[in-house]
């Protein structure tokens, strides 16, 4: 039976391992998907083990991205734009790494919230890891502007600075965001997987008919989606932005692409 794991720390809360379950039953296949947990100081000996032992894939979550990219032998277009990677495969040319959160949120957005990216005007707050990781596949979408919005303004320039080539993209401190009509907010902060509130001074980009949408789902994206909620805003959780980029990663493994709504559907009512 094929192995694959998420990898992370922690790890227990992980829902992909039910997802991965429902994807094999899609296709009639029979895998093993486990959670793996890799101490905070082991995460490279954790992986080798795990392919060492014949595993053919691992997901990697918090806070693990980084040292993924970091060890793959053959980082992909994405994983490099990134910085980081949340899939990994073995085979003969030894650790693929690649990033398949963009296409995730993208495909959350598009196919399954009904969001037009093209021509929109988008607010990004936060200049993290989980920024880093969707903006470009965001700017391929064709966004008539984007802004990236961060506590320190120097990172946030910085981000914007790397992804100049893909589109038009800008920077500004937390307290300084512009006055725009913002079709989307994204939520791209670590007080969301924190569960804490966000440090937004001015809330008024969260009005009526924007989609405010928190990259974390569950608890951890509970005060940004109520305070979005509560100005008006089309708030929505990144909850189907995981599917999503399992689906992506399970393609990239196995060379189908499973259905998502139903799993989707199914994670929201419990039933998982």
């Amino acid at each position: 039976m094929d192995r694959y794991a998420v990898i992370g720390n922690p790890v227990a809360h992980s829902l992909s391992p039910a997802i991965h379950a429902r994807f094999a039953a899609q296709f009639g296949e029979r895998i093993e998907y486990l959670a793996l947990l890799a101490p905070l100081d082991g995460f490279r000996a954790a992986v080798e083990r795990f392919f060492a032992e014949g595993a053919r894939g691992a997901n990697v979550t918090l806070p693990f991205k980084e040292q993924a990219y970091e060890l793959a032998d053959a980082p992909s277009q994405r994983a490099r734009e990134a910085g980081a990677a949340n899939f990994l495969s073995h085979g003969e040319r030894g650790i693929v790494a690649d990033n398949t959160d963009g296409a995730g949120l993208v495909a959350d957005l598009r196919g399954n919230l009904g969001v037009r990216i093209a021509g929109a005007t988008i607010l990004m707050i936060g200049a993290g890891g989980a920024a880093r990781g969707v903006l470009a596949p965001l700017l391929e979408q064709s966004p008539a502007r984007l802004v990236i919005a961060n506590r320190t303004e120097e990172r946030a320039r910085a981000l914007a600075a790397r992804f100049a080539s893909r589109g038009k993209i800008e920077a500004c401190a937390l307290e300084r965001i512009p006055r725009l009509d913002f079709d989307l907010v994204v939520n791209a902060t670590s007080a969301s997987t924190l569960g804490e509130p966000l440090a937004l001074a001015d809330d008024s980009m969260l009005r009526p008919g924007v989609v405010a949408y928190d990259m974390a789902y569950g608890a951890a994206a509970r005060p940004f989606l109520q305070r979005a909620h509560a100005r008006g805003a089309r708030a929505c959780d990144g909850l189907g932005m995981l599917v999503e980029q399992a689906a992506e990663s399970y393609r990239l493994w196995r060379g189908r692409r499973p259905a998502t709504r139903e799993v989707i559907a199914e994670l929201r009512a419990g039933r998982a």
